[in-house]
């Protein structure tokens, strides 16, 4: 299993492996395509190093990891309460909050100025 230690993001190591990063893409509902390019990588290097068919190097796991919190996920690190994973970064009842906020307003229009 390939092991990616990075003690710069938090106080405790956190752990970036194949299956979680499928598992933080999967929270988010976004494509390969879509993390690809917000971690500067091509479509096919996430889906290949998703299924364990690809190592990505260093930088690019630091990538990788912050297009997936970008998008919504927190990891989680290795403690003694338990494994190390992947979970979403806001709660159903906060989710419903940024819907609502995000739709006040009324919906977008180019201005007229």
């Amino acid at each position: 299993m390939e092991l990616w230690h990075d003690r710069t993001m938090t106080n405790s190591s956190t752990i970036l492996t194949h299956d979680l990063a499928r598992s933080a893409r999967a929270l988010t509902q976004v494509s390969a395509k879509v993390i690809g390019l917000a971690a500067g990588l091509e479509k096919q290097q996430v889906r290949d190093f998703e299924k364990g068919n690809r190592t990505l190097t260093a930088e690019q796991k630091v990538r990788l990891r912050r297009a997936l919190e970008e998008h919504g996920v927190d990891f989680i690190a290795d403690d003694d309460q338990g494994g190390y994973g992947v979970r979403r970064k806001f709660n159903t009842s906060k989710v419903r909050r940024l819907e609502t906020w995000e739709g006040e307003g009324g919906p977008a229009y180019e201005d007229d100025i």
